[in-house]
């Protein structure tokens, strides 16, 4: 029997890790295979991360950077969830000293909802790669707001700070720590955490950004990508995507509700009179760093299941408000956490037994027997992965679609590259045309058509070669 709190946490850990490692060889996603490309040859080029770009903070790159493939970016990303799930653990401890079920609550939360395949999880990302740093983070921001003294405040906003700061540099969006501390100080009135959250996240982020201008990586351009970009993309997106929103949407919430989530949150935050401690009452925080995050979630635009993990940490801290008080009745607390159980069992089961199909494998496969050694290729637009499984370097720097639409609608430096000298060998494409939302394919399928010719057809994708005769 597992009788004290740290062993059950322990324990919540360890499953929710093993319960990924079924997965860990499996074939990588577009983002994944994307990501990797960017990493391994990142170094002074002519875009942002070497010959580059992607519209995310540089920490993202240096993590997926540690990995050399399909299995080891998996054993970091299983990594990234037991850290989570653990550091969901001292969050409860931190909120509610002395209480044995505080640490183990926040820790199943974590556990249940960030392995769940209906939040994305078993493919590593920015959301699931931020989550031990946003919940580090908030841990360290409890305890500063829990010390007496001032040297433990400021110390242990430092380490809030600059956890909070390497999570949004992980992915800009990931600004919980810091909503939680805006909350905290509000409420408690103290300035010396958050003046050390504020030295230690501006110390993380000037250290970041010297290290990434050491690989190349200029300060204006990281602002450009992060910020400016992302201003231009929703815009596109608004323009453009209208027709798929709808849809999206509502796969998105659907996802979210057969996630058992709502329920369990509708159980937690029960407006109860708290016990007596020195902790900070943290349901103001928790409800502001969950409407952060559903906010993240809604007007983002793209709609991915992924996005839903940005839910976990302020889902742990409503946990960890919830044990702050005399909790519900055993029987609503088991039927909402048996719902989310179950629902994570299920899909984990189905996802296991019924792989998601990737359309980029027929690509591959092709490619794999029929690429040459020094052969280069550009695939329209996006699935990078097909790039990185075939050994294939792009002359194009947008391995993503958003990106293109934003920079070269009309695909001019596409059409530029496709005349030139130095076009790629190899065109893989969605169908038959370069076209999709928000480009105008005119002028690069005039160029395809002079330069290429179609070597095969495989799943969805017309592979292009580059005529031999001009």
């Amino acid at each position: 029997m597992l009788r004290s709190p740290f062993s059950r946490v322990a324990a919540l850990a360890a499953v929710a890790g093993v319960t990924w490692l079924p997965f860990a060889g499996r074939s990588l996603s577009p983002d994944e295979g994307g990501l990797l490309i960017l990493a391994h040859q990142w170094s002074p080029g002519s875009s942002l991360y070497g010959d580059y770009f992607v519209d995310r903070p540089p920490l993202l790159i240096a993590l997926v950077g540690l990995a050399d493939g399909a299995w080891s970016l998996r054993l970091i990303g299983i990594t990234a969830l037991v850290f989570t799930v653990l550091l969901s653990g001292l969050v409860g401890r931190l909120a509610a000293p002395g209480l044995p079920i505080a640490p183990v609550l926040p820790a199943a939360t974590a556990a249940v909802l960030a392995a769940t395949p209906l939040f994305g999880g078993t493919v590593v990302n920015g959301e699931l790669l931020g989550l031990p740093f946003i919940v580090g983070g908030l841990a360290a921001t409890i305890a500063a707001f829990r010390a007496t003294a001032a040297g433990p405040a400021y110390g242990w906003g430092l380490l809030a700070g600059g956890a909070g700061a390497c999570a949004a540099l992980v992915k800009q969006s990931l600004l919980d720590v810091f909503v939680c501390g805006a909350v905290l100080l509000l409420t408690q009135r103290r300035l010396r955490p958050v003046l050390g959250a504020l030295v230690g996240a501006l110390a993380t982020v000037a250290v970041t950004v010297w290290l990434a201008s050491l690989k190349g990586t200029s300060p204006s351009e990281l602002w450009d990508a992060v910020v400016v970009f992302r201003g231009q993309a929703a815009s596109v997106i608004a323009t453009y995507a209208t027709g798929s929103t709808p849809r999206r949407l509502g796969g998105v919430l659907l996802a979210l509700v057969a996630t058992g989530a709502p329920l369990l949150a509708a159980v937690l935050a029960r407006p109860l009179a708290r016990r007596a401690d020195h902790s900070p009452d943290l349901r103001w925080p928790a409800l502001a760093t969950l409407t952060w995050e559903l906010a993240v979630v809604l007007l983002g635009g793209s709609y991915w299941l992924h996005y839903l993990l940005g839910l976990v940490p302020g889902l742990v801290l409503l946990t960890a408000a919830a044990v702050q008080r005399p909790l519900p009745g055993r029987r609503a607390l088991r039927i909402a956490y048996g719902v989310a159980a179950a629902s994570t069992v299920i899909t984990l089961t189905a996802a296991a037994v019924h792989p998601v199909d990737r359309a980029e494998e027929p690509a591959i496969a092709w490619l794999a027997d029929h690429a040459e050694p020094g052969d280069t290729g550009v695939v329209a637009f996006g699935a990078a992965n097909i790039l990185q499984a075939t050994g294939l370097v792009s002359p194009y720097p947008d391995p993503w679609s958003l990106p293109v639409r934003v920079h070269d609608p009309d695909l001019v430096d596409l059409t530029a590259l496709l005349d030139s000298d130095d076009r790629p060998t190899w065109m893989i494409v969605a169908g038959t045309s370069l076209g999709t939302w928000g480009i105008d394919p005119t002028t690069a399928d005039r160029a395809l058509a002079e330069h290429y010719e179609v070597a095969t057809t495989t799943g969805e994708w017309t592979i292009y070669r580059e005529s031999e005769t001009p």
